[in-house]
């Protein structure tokens, strides 16, 4: 009995050790976690990592010289991610898929996705594409003779487009944007017509939407339409991001990769006034990837507004009459070569631009288009509205003499042929060389320039290195070198190589430029002398939350680039001379400007050229008024406004010029 008693009992006490033993074996670990590696757990269970994420604040808005609103910005619904430090793909495949029966991506993203991301959705949702492995691939690959990036290239390209049918557009369009969102960054998922209803949807379901939120971005609209846009520029979207070739650029400043900047003309010349300070946050994430704290260290500065120098109401007008007077032209016979225009109208003194335009006109849709780039990227023969400039430069180096006659004649010249005015003036002196556009005149000045010496049936010779003689001083009239309008694309222009015909330098056949050139050119004559940067903002201010101008951060005065070196009585007998242009009377442009009443002076100009290898003629006008307060300069250039062979049906440069004036000045 007793001995029956005493089983039990034996077995209890094995059974009590064995937990002791157990129990000290717990103690003695966690004593050696505690005391021993203690210190080391304690180091990795406080490890965190700390990122600065950047939100962006509203781009600066863009006014006219009238402080009337051109650009804004336009809120609109949207709907973003934010993804944790380490997402992984099957997760946000499932966050995709949750968002597809919410919100319906446009077209276009459905359309970006590439067949590449298509494959990488289809291997999430058939078992990572194992199948498509062979078993004699797989013992290569634990042999190590096939690595992991083997298997999967030999996955994707077993793939087939019937596979891929599997694939939901609107899912991939939603995971794509999800996948290259970048971690702890607010990225745009759907910003372009996201309608009340998907609005609606996606915030009554946040809770089981990690990481998204909806919220308000902005869009870029005029107030004026199409006028001026091109030259406003665009920002990029949140799809393009940073533009590649400047994206090191931009990150080296901090920016995202998906960040928005301007990306052409005005949104990029002025990006980092308009784009402001980012607010930054610190965020504060475990070893998990788990946001643990978050603070704002930097509440960041609202972009600053800019203040063209260009009146939108009086550019609005110039477009018009340029449409107008070019359907006028093409209506006429032997236009065939015409459809573009351009127009630059600058404030003498200070080279601010009042108006800029270029008009392109499609014959078969019978629609205008913008140009206006054009007015600085596109060079072209400009004809006798140079001559001007070659008569001073004839002053300054003393082969001409105020009032110096010369016998305008047909010239013959062995090996060349003949050369002649439109009409043989016999004696003109300068001003009248000027006032009936003499070419002889111009010619005979060149070449004398040029140490050369015309003499009748003889051969023309000169010293061709002459010709860069000619061409400094037309430099420094803005004729042949950047204007510093500030553009990348702006051309300079074309130098003619052809040695027989340098001489016809003088009245602009043989040196290409562009309208921004010719404007700067005549604003110098008209102003004494002074190469004006051309400019384009005035003003820089601080944003505010309504449509009202803020305080003035900064004025863009008026920036003087060169005095051209001619003396002033050179300067004034040139003015006159325009002045014998409008009013004189054998004067080239009398019958459109004598009777105008803001007194303006100018130059006409024609030029021969080519267009599709039809020979044509550009007409060009350059002037400026009041004659004695010049207020207002003009360059005006029609390129191929008609066939060569054919009297000019119809002066469209003259037209667009006289009614440009009387808008301007209220006639």
């Amino acid at each position: 009995m007793n001995k029956k008693r005493n089983k039990p009992m034996k077995r209890m006490n094995i059974l009590f050790f064995v937990v002791f033993v157990l129990f000290s074996i717990l103690i003695i670990r966690l004593g050696v976690v505690q005391i021993v590696n203690g210190e080391a757990y304690l180091h990795e269970l406080d490890k965190q990592e700390s990122t600065i994420v950047q939100y962006e604040v509203p781009r600066g808005k863009i006014y006219d010289r009238n402080q009337r609103l051109i650009v804004y910005n336009t809120p609109e619904q949207a709907i973003t991610f934010t993804p944790p430090k380490h997402p992984q793909p099957a997760e946000l495949l499932d966050l995709a898929k949750e968002l597809s029966a919410m919100i319906k991506m446009n077209q276009k993203d459905i359309e970006k996705v590439r067949t590449r991301e298509l494959k990488d959705i289809w291997l999430l949702e058939n078992e990572n594409g194992e199948q498509l492995v062979t078993a004699k691939e797989w013992q290569a690959w634990k042999n190590g003779d096939l690595t992991d990036k083997e298997i999967y290239n030999k996955k994707l390209e077993r793939i087939t487009a019937n596979d891929l049918k599997s694939v939901e557009g609107n899912t991939a369009a939603i995971y794509r944007k999800l996948s290259s969102a970048i971690a702890l960054t607010p990225a745009i998922i759907k910003n372009e017509n996201v309608s009340d209803e998907e609005f609606a949807r996606v915030s009554e379901n946040l809770a089981r939407l990690p990481g998204v939120d909806v919220t308000t971005d902005w869009k870029r609209e005029s107030t004026y339409g199409d006028t001026f846009w091109n030259m406003i520029g665009e920002v990029t979207t949140t799809d393009e991001g940073l533009p590649a070739e400047k994206a090191e650029q931009y990150k080296s400043m901090g920016f995202n990769l998906n960040d928005r900047v301007g990306k052409s003309y005005l949104e990029e010349l002025y990006d980092q006034v308009l784009q402001g300070n980012k607010r930054q946050m610190k965020i504060t994430s475990a070893q998990s990837g788990k946001v643990i704290d978050k603070e704002i260290v930097a509440e960041g500065a609202l972009g600053k507004d800019i203040v063209l120098t260009i009146d939108m109401e009086f550019q609005k007008q110039v477009e018009s009459i340029m449409e107008e007077e070019l359907l006028k032209a093409i209506r006429q016979p032997h236009t065939e070569t015409l459809d573009t225009a351009f127009v630059v109208a600058m404030e003498p003194k200070t080279g601010y631009i009042l108006a800029m335009s270029g008009k392109v006109y499609d014959r078969e849709s019978k629609k205008f288009y913008d140009y206006t780039p054009g007015t600085f990227t596109y060079a072209f023969e400009q004809g006798s509205v140079v001559k001007p400039a070659t008569l001073l430069a004839g002053y300054q180096t003393g082969v001409r003499k105020i009032g110096e006659t010369i016998l305008d004649e047909v010239l013959h010249i062995k090996g060349s042929g003949t050369f002649s005015s439109y009409t043989v003036m016999n004696r003109v002196n300068d001003l009248k060389a000027l006032e009936r556009s003499s070419n002889v005149y111009m010619w005979l000045t060149a070449i004398e320039m040029m140490n050369g010496k015309y003499v009748k049936n003889g051969p023309l010779t000169f010293d061709p290195e002459k010709i860069e003689m000619i061409r400094f001083y037309f430099n420094q009239f803005g004729l042949g070198v950047p204007t510093g309008i500030g553009f990348s694309n702006e051309t300079t222009g074309i130098k003619g190589t052809n040695q027989s015909t340098f001489f016809q330098i003088a009245i602009g056949q043989l040196d290409t430029y562009t309208p921004m050139q010719i404007a700067q050119y005549i604003s110098t004559i008209a102003n004494g002398g002074y190469r004006m940067k051309p400019l384009l903002v005035q003003e820089i201010r601080e944003q505010v939350e309504n449509d009202t101008l803020g305080n003035i951060v900064d004025r863009i005065h008026p920036v003087v680039l060169n005095r051209i070196e001619m003396e002033d009585k050179y300067i004034e007998r040139v003015q006159q001379g325009l002045w014998q242009v409008t009013h004189g009377a054998q004067g080239t442009a009398r019958k459109f400007f004598l009777n105008e009443p803001y007194d303006a002076a100018g130059k006409t100009g024609t030029a021969e050229s080519f267009k599709n290898g039809v020979k044509t003629w550009n007409q060009s006008f350059v002037g400026y008024a009041p004659f004695d307060q010049p207020e207002i300069a003009l360059a005006v250039i029609v390129p191929h406004a008609y066939k060569d062979g054919y009297a000019a049906p119809h002066s469209t440069a003259n037209s667009i010029s006289q009614r440009i004036f009387r808008v301007f000045f209220n006639e």
